[in-house]
Order: structure tokens, then C-alpha cells, then sequence
């Protein structure tokens, strides 16, 4: 991995990359606009480390000598588009961990230029979207009709540093929704359900993740929603926090909470990364309703799970060559399903199949081997 370059390598999730990387027998040259701390990242891990903001008037010539960038700095609604820009222009292939899903609009805006410059840009290789992109190309492939898509997720809340700086940003912006191929902006927790992890029931409220925009371009379905696993109360709680968009918005607010959240956050600890687990629940039914598919992923941690599917997946850009499409892509469109599978700790159930399948629904468990 001696082409690869790791920006943002010094932050929580960043630091997880770099040092799997570097576990993995690569030689990832660390970087960020911190000077210090990537100079103690780059003599620790014993790697090169380059300081460089990304409003650097020559970043294209910084990008110049890389066949990949990784992007681990967010918020990526800021940092995504300049390192695109520059990466349009060297010819370098992109990736980052985003789970914003107006960066993933942003970047599908790019893709016939992507296309045009030879390049791929993966956006999501983490948590957010890997495994709830290829459990929706899993399911869509149990039913190819299918026009409406529900996943929903339960995790442990222990985020790190820049995930809550990054909610905090989208505090009091709503949700948003896929309607017939339109992104509808709507209120937060506009909608509940129930959904069973594996344990029974829980109940469930929309969440702009993702796959509104991923999961509509892996598998061509137009209608989709994205739940949470939340306490009943939540639904109300989190409503009440649109009304405080004025608030919100402010930036002595927004301020405060982030000099809370650098003060007291960093990540989960190796404990919670080797023990804590997330679920990934899929639904998809076609528009008469008679054929459905339910399914199950678990995972890792997931910043564990990141870790080793951001260098996995930069690992595959690198060496694929002309067999990795070029222009905007998910993991699923890329990897295929079966990429979520290939990661450590991950297993897969098929809980409900169409009624004219052969598929072994409740029977089998499908792990990484």
C-alpha cells in the first residue's frame, strides 16, 4: 500500500486505518493539517507523514504521486469535495468513511467527470455503508421487482470525536427520505416502526443515513428508509429538537457542544472495540406487497468493522486495476454482496425469503470463512 495516502490519519477512526494498514504489511503515508500529530503517527507507526491543509493552493501537486486517497477528516461535507476536485485532477482514485448523505449526493454529481478522468470514487467504505449497502444488494437480489427498500441498525452509542462533532452539525436539519427516486427532506424521527434485531421488536425511527443515496444506486430501488433502534420516548425527544433549529444553528451553541465533545470524547476503548457488536436489518417488498425479503447482518464494533473494510477496500482499488468500475460507486456496486462477509465477525441471515423462493430462510447463518 505504498501509493496509498490516509488523510485524517491521526484522528480516532483514522489512527484504527493507518494501523490496521500498517498490520496488514502496507506502507500508508499518514497525513492531516496537524504538523505535530502526524509526525508522532508517522515515528510510532513508522511510516512517511505529510502536513498539508486541503485549501493548499497546490494540493493537486500534493495528491500527485498517489494512486488512492482515503479520507478519514470529517466532517466530509467539508473536506470531500477539495480532495475530489484534486483527485479529479492527478488521477487518483477516492475513497473515504463518510456516512453524510449529502456528501454521497455531492459525489454521485461527480461521476461522469470521475468516469472521464479514469478514476473511482467510494465514498462510505466504513460502518457507513458497508454493511447496510451490501445487505440491500442482498436482499434486492432476492426480490429483483422489489421498488421499496427499509433497513434499519442498532449499535452501541460510544462514537468517537468526530462522529459527534458531525451530529452535531446535522442537529436540528431534520431527516431525509427517498420517495420514487426524490430525496424528500422531512422532519427527525418523522416515522417509527418496529423491527426485530434478532431479539423481538424494538422500536425504530428514520435516520438520515446513508443509503438513501447508496443503497438507491447499488440496487436501483427508489423508494428508501433508514431506521434506529431507539427507546419509544425518542421518537418525541427527537422531533423536539427540530424547534430548536434557531438554537442549533447558532454558533456559540454549536461551539460549545463541540469544546464538550473534544474535551471529552475520543472513541470506544479496546474492550468496547473487541467486544461491543451492531445489527444491519433489511426489508424489501415489491408494490403489490406479494413478494418480500427479511434479512440480517451483525457485525463488529463498528469501528472495528471500519478499520479493516476501509483498508480492505482501499487494498482492492489498488490492486484491481481495470476490473474496478470507474465513476461514482457504493461497496456493493463494486465489491459485490459478499463483501460484508469477508470481514471479521460478521454473519448473515436470511430471515424471511419470497414465497416462490428456494432460499433457506431461518436455516443458515452465512459468515466469513
Amino acid at each position: 500500500m505504498d501509493s496509498l495516502l490516509v488523510y485524517g490519519s491521526y484522528g480516532y477512526t483514522g489512527r484504527l486505518i493507518a494501523r490496521e494498514a500498517v498490520a496488514r504489511g502496507g506502507s500508508p503515508v499518514v497525513a492531516g493539517r496537524n504538523g505535530r500529530a502526524v509526525a508522532e503517527q508517522a515515528d510510532a507507526l513508522r511510516v512517511e507523514g505529510r502536513t498539508f491543509d486541503l485549501d493548499a493552493a497546490d494540493l493537486d501537486a500534493k495528491l500527485a504521486r498517489f494512486d488512492a486517497v482515503l479520507n478519514c477528516a470529517g466532517p466530509f461535507v467539508e473536506t470531500a469535495e477539495p480532495l475530489v476536485e484534486a483527485c479529479l485532477e492527478t488521477n487518483t482514485d477516492y475513497l473515504d468513511i463518510t456516512g453524510e448523505f449529502p456528501v454521497f449526493e455531492c459525489l454521485r454529481q461527480h461521476d461522469a467527470a470521475a468516469r472521464d478522468a479514469g478514476i473511482t470514487l467510494l465514498p462510505g467504505v466504513g460502518f457507513d455503508v458497508v454493511p447496510s449497502d451490501c445487505l440491500a444488494a442482498f436482499l434486492a437480489d432476492r426480490v429483483p421487482d422489489a421498488d421499496r427498500l427499509a433497513l434499519g441498525i442498532k449499535g452501541s452509542l460510544d462514537f468517537s470525536r468526530g462522529t459527534a462533532r458531525t451530529l452535531v452539525e446535522q442537529l436540528g436539519v431534520g431527516g431525509v427520505v427517498r420517495r420514487n427516486g426524490r430525496l424528500l427532506q422531512v422532519p427527525t424521527a418523522f416515522r417509527s416502526r418496529e423491527v426485530d434485531f434478532g431479539d423481538g421488536p424494538e422500536h425504530a425511527v428514520t435516520v438520515p443515513w446513508g443509503d438513501v443515496v447508496t443503497a438507491a444506486h447499488t440496487t436501483g430501488i427508489e423508494s428508501i428508509e433508514v431506521y434506529a433502534a431507539a427507546p419509544s420516548w425518542a421518537s418525541k425527544a427527537l422531533s423536539a429538537v427540530d424547534s430548536l433549529e434557531w438554537l442549533l444553528d447558532s454558533r456559540p451553541a454549536e461551539s460549545l457542544l463541540k469544546r464538550l465533545i473534544d474535551a471529552r470524547l475520543d472513541g470506544p476503548d479496546e474492550r468496547q472495540l473487541a467486544t461491543d457488536t451492531a445489527v444491519v436489518w433489511g426489508e424489501v417488498c415489491d408494490e403489490a406487497g406479494d413478494q418480500r425479503a427479511r434479512a440480517r447482518l451483525r457485525t463488529p464494533n463498528p469501528y472495528a468493522l471500519t478499520a479493516e473494510s476501509a483498508v480492505l477496500a482501499a487494498e482492492r482499488v489498488l490492486e484491481g486495476g481495470d476490473r474496478i468500475p470507474t465513476g461514482f460507486q457504493t461497496p456493493a456496486s463494486v465489491f459485490g454482496s459478499e463483501f460484508a462477509l469477508e470481514l471479521t465477525g460478521t454473519e448473515r441471515e436470511l430471515v424471511e425469503a419470497p414465497a416462490d423462493s428456494s432460499d433457506p430462510a431461518r436455516s443458515t447463518v452465512e459468515s466469513a470463512d
